[in-house]
């Protein structure tokens, strides 16, 4: 299972809340993107990927000149994608969210 080519649709959501933005995240050409980030001056960026028969775990970093760098983190089993990005701010965690990407697009 590679990640080159996917893309998959979800929600991203503030810690402790119920309700967030709509989310698509594409794997393309070796490059992570972010649909609800873009809104905010975030581009695409590379991705790493550790496989296991069971699942796949990226890292993706991503950044705006607004507001800094975002971590992606994930882990994808099956169809389904669940992740955290984390918002740094001078090289520290300023804010983190969960990303809840289901099935493939």
């Amino acid at each position: 299972m590679k990640l080159d080519g996917r893309t998959f649709e979800g929600v991203v959501l503030e810690c402790g809340k119920t309700a967030g933005d709509a989310e698509t995240i594409t794997f393309r050409n070796g490059r992570f993107h972010s649909s609800a980030c873009k809104a905010y001056g975030y581009g695409d960026g590379a991705y790493q990927e550790i496989g296991s028969q069971e699942a796949l775990v990226f890292e993706a970093e991503t950044e705006s000149p607004q507001y800094g760098k975002l971590i992606w983190r994930g882990v994808i089993r099956g169809q389904r994608l669940d992740g955290t990005l984390t918002m740094m701010r001078e090289g520290k965690p300023a804010a983190e969210k969960w990303v809840l990407a289901g099935e493939p697009k």
